[in-house]
């Protein structure tokens, strides 16, 4: 048998399923890579939404030192400078007096507080604290 003739009758399927197989993996790689960008983007998103719960909470914080130290609570805005909480702000507001229900209980203030952190609209978390406090 000479070369010539076994190589002719060759006839091999190698080519076709080596770009198959190339083709499969590399549809899996690809499908890794996007699981992968999302979950960290979830996240990232996961952190920022803690940041703004604990910026409206220290918000919440400064409102009742407020009204305990002299009894009136003002609106204001907080940025924070520092610490875990760098680039996020408070917003306080409804401080107003509640009626008075009667002299055992005093006055109510309503304090709500947001906290926003993460810049762009992607990547912006906002979380609300709504407080009721009695003081005598």
């Amino acid at each position: 048998m000479s070369p010539e003739r076994t190589i002719r009758k060759q006839s091999g399927a190698g080519l076709p399923i080596a770009t198959f197989i190339i083709t499969v993996l590399a549809l899996l790689v690809y499908g890794m890579a996007q699981l992968q960008e999302s979950s960290g983007k979830s996240v990232s998103l996961q952190i920022q939404s803690q940041r703004a719960f604990f910026a409206a909470e220290s918000g919440a914080q400064v409102a009742i030192a407020e009204v305990f130290q002299v009894n009136s609570c003002s609106g204001a805005e907080i940025n924070f400078a520092e610490g875990a909480l760098t680039g996020c702000q408070a917003t306080i507001s409804g401080c107003a007096v509640g009626d008075k229900i009667s002299s055992d209980y005093g006055n109510f203030y309503q304090i709500k507080s947001v906290g926003v952190c993460g810049g762009g609209a992607k990547d912006e978390a906002r979380r609300a604290v709504e407080v009721m406090l009695s003081v005598e």
